[in-house]
């Protein structure tokens, strides 16, 4: 498997296959923003989540897949210490501000700081046209949040403070995309990089989510939300693996835009599963996405 992926970076075929590795990421990761928007305080989701995860790469990363190079055990670290700062970040955001106008803000900020980062650290270049669509895209991304904004009934009084965490949290989005793309790349096996992340990354917040579920009054009952967590886990395998193989197989910044497709797919998880009204203002914005995205692919 490892070595059918490596064959094929840099080609038509694994451009191809990036693409739909970045499609996949964003329904996933839609799914993986629904489960956190849940009835659960959102550290107590993704403490679960993290365990989750983490236990369930433990196996791969110490008895299946190859040992990583020593020069790759700085890297986690730094993957670690990114990703801490920008689940922090997000808990922040999203403690303070509706969640309807503070995902798409950061999901919004998020592509745009990749792309720069991209042409920074992989020398990569974007057409006249593929600048279009990602104007396209974030057009339509931060109208929804306008839009939302619009209709917001609670959270004003922390809005303000909200909005900042979410663009600290979208610029920290993009910090974690380059450097895991970089991380990704930098290792033989790409499934080596995949198994220890998910192991390194998932230890640090579950014993904050436990502290904070035992000073709880009531406390959740821990089933459902272990089962809650269990399915973010293999979700976020999904999502996340998904997006980080695409970014070796082709370039960052592209699987970076496509990725935030994923608010067109909340928008309609939204829609079709939890039976939210969309109307056709918000049809119109997530339009705006989806070609925005298709001009990015295409201008390429």
């Amino acid at each position: 498997m490892s070595a059918w992926l490596i064959s094929l970076e840099g080609t038509e075929a694994g451009h191809h296959m990036a693409l739909a590795l970045a499609i996949m990421a964003a329904f996933l990761h839609a799914l993986f923003g629904a489960l956190q928007k849940g009835r659960y305080d959102p550290w107590l989701s993704r403490g679960a989540i993290d365990f989750s995860y983490a236990m369930m790469a433990m196996p791969l990363a110490l008895f299946v897949v190859p040992w990583p190079e020593p020069h790759m055990w700085a890297i986690f670290a730094g993957v670690w210490l990114i990703h801490i700062l920008y689940k922090i970040l997000q808990g922040l955001a999203y403690t303070r501000g509706s969640y309807t106008v503070v995902y798409p803000v950061v999901r919004g900020t998020g592509p745009l700081f990749t792309v720069l980062g991209a042409t920074i650290l992989f020398d990569e270049r974007f057409t006249g046209w593929q600048w279009l669509g990602v104007a396209v895209l974030l057009a339509g991304i931060f109208g929804l949040a306008v839009y939302n904004l619009r209709t917001l009934t609670d959270s004003r009084a922390t809005l303000g403070s909200a909005l900042a965490l979410a663009v600290a949290t979208g610029m920290f989005v993009a910090l974690y995309t380059t450097y895991d793309a970089y991380g990704i790349r930098a290792t033989a096996d790409p499934f080596t990089f995949l198994a220890w992340f998910f192991f390194i990354d998932g230890l640090a917040m579950p014993p904050y989510a436990y502290l904070r579920w035992r000073a709880m009054t009531p406390r959740p009952a821990p089933g459902p939300l272990l089962a809650k967590g269990l399915l973010g886990g293999v979700i976020a395998f999904g999502s996340f693996g998904a997006v980080m193989l695409a970014t070796r197989l082709d370039k960052v910044g592209e699987a970076a835009v496509l990725r935030e497709t994923s608010t067109v797919f909340a928008a309609l998880i939204g829609w079709l599963v939890l039976k939210e009204t969309v109307g056709p203002r918000r049809i119109a914005l997530m339009a705006l996405i989806a070609l925005g995205a298709a001009i990015v692919e295409l201008g390429g």
